[in-house]
């Protein structure tokens, strides 16, 4: 079902439940991806993500902060 209205065309599936061997599903229609892409289309975050990782998108940069993963004492002796 669409979730914010009518859809015009189903490009691709995804299923994330995965199977038996640990596989999750994705299936994409990559000619129609392209086309609907290129007369303007715009993916949600997660859509880019998932076209960037099978490279049909540019990937997006990836926002990770090392300073973040150090504990709070480090992280303040790393500022100074």
């Amino acid at each position: 079902a669409p979730r914010d209205g009518k859809f015009i065309e189903v490009v691709g599936t995804y299923n994330p439940i995965a199977n038996q061997a640990g596989m999750k599903e994705i299936r994409l229609k990559e000619d129609r991806l392209k086309y609907w892409l290129a007369v303007g289309a715009q993916p949600s975050d997660r859509v880019s993500w998932i076209l960037g990782k099978f490279g049909i998108l540019p990937p997006l940069p990836q926002f990770f902060n090392p300073q973040k993963k150090q504990p709070k004492s480090e992280h303040e002796k790393a500022k100074k």
